[in-house]
């Protein structure tokens, strides 16, 4: 996206309440042509409202909301829905279940000519590979067919952006892996932009370009996939893409010594309460010998599980350091130790953080 071309959507200093509960404070966010932007969160953390006010269909308490520059939502103005150039898609998909496929994609054409609005239901039936159901019923769909339609409906009257609300939740988790597989490639194909909404980590990191974080209302973090996962903001965000091994301590000349190993504490005074937050897949196992000398670096095997493209081994350092420490560490293939085996631990730094310990149990 040049200097000279205006993102086609821009949020500036959104704020949004119902009554006095504040849903979102300040949020400030982009979606350039082209561009999948995931917002991501817990339930309650401001991401639908957000998207809700991106379409119109909450007013503004306070900030713009802006699509190919122009502005469409302040507390001064509101320009509605139906006349932003915006595609919804919503959790249950919302089609008519008295029109036809072909007719609930045509029903936002109403102003084109004949001619013209069957050539557009044709080419995003064809995008969406559905054109064999143009003379089918929803409910003669299935709940993945139910979410192409409700895309192609969507990318109809070729929209500036297309609005995604959780659009997959409502599918088991195989038909989801391969609608959402189907919907990225559609997406790019159109040269669309896209805002959506999940709670679910991966599938922001699946789909995305860009993820923004959110949690109370406000936006922790945004950055690609990859900046989050590899350096995350906060212990929040960390945990948020995938589970973590929490190792609570304090700094010492720089450093927190831990069961595991020793881990760089840049930034933090002596003393310092903190957070070590460690990725499951950073501790890697070997066995420990009937020869080794116990202590840091070691841990017991409490139990191994064989997950399909990884085994799960839980550990604790109660029989090699006195510490009644739990963890889990994830390993590529299948690595399933004996329980009560002893196993050495090599620690990928890269993919340990420290934080301050807030909220430390």
């Amino acid at each position: 996206m040049s200097d000279q071309t205006p993102p086609k959507l821009e949020l500036r200093g959104i704020r949004h309440a119902y009554d006095e509960t504040v849903a979102i404070e300040r949020l400030d966010l982009t979606v350039g042509a082209g561009e999948v932007v995931c917002l991501l969160g817990p339930s309650g953390c401001g991401k639908t409202t957000a998207l809700r006010v991106a379409a119109g269909l909450e007013p503004l308490v306070d900030g713009e909301v802006l699509l190919d520059g122009r502005v469409v939502s302040s507390p001064g103005g509101h320009v509605p829905p139906e006349k932003r150039n915006v595609g919804l898609v919503f959790q249950d998909y919302a089609l008519f279940p008295h029109l036809t496929i072909a007719e609930n994609v045509a029903f936002g054409l109403e102003r084109l000519p004949d001619a013209e609005r069957a050539g557009r239901v044709e080419t995003v039936l064809k995008r969406v590979g559905m054109t064999a159901h143009r003379a089918a019923y929803p409910h003669e769909l299935s709940g993945g067919q139910q979410q192409r339609i409700a895309l192609a409906r969507a990318l109809a009257p070729d929209p500036a952006i297309v609005l995604m609300d959780e659009p997959f939740s409502g599918l088991d988790a195989r038909l989801r892996d391969r609608v959402r597989d189907r919907t990225l490639h559609v997406l790019k194909q159109s040269g669309a932009a896209c805002l959506m909404v999940t709670h679910d980590a991966e599938e922001a990191m699946y789909m995305a370009d860009r993820i923004a974080v959110m949690r109370d209302g406000r936006l922790i973090q945004l950055g690609t996939p990859d900046e989050l996962y590899g350096n995350p903001a906060d212990a929040f965000v960390a945990a948020f893409f995938g589970e973590v091994n929490h190792i609570y301590s304090a700094v010492t000349d720089g450093a927190v010594e831990t069961p595991i190993g020793d881990i760089r504490a840049d930034g933090f005074r002596d003393g310092e309460a903190v957070d070590v937050v460690v990725r499951p897949e950073a501790i890697r196992l070997h066995p420990a010998g009937e020869q080794a000398t116990y202590g840091p670096g070691y841990a017991k095997v409490l139990a191994s599980r064989m997950l399909g493209r990884t085994s799960l081994v839980h550990l604790c350092t109660c029989k090699t350091t006195g510490e009644e420490l739990h963890l889990h560490a994830r390993v590529p293939g299948r690595y399933l130790p004996g329980e009560n085996s002893v196993q050495s631990i090599e620690l990928d730094r890269s993919q340990a953080f420290v934080f301050p310990a807030e909220g430390a149990k």
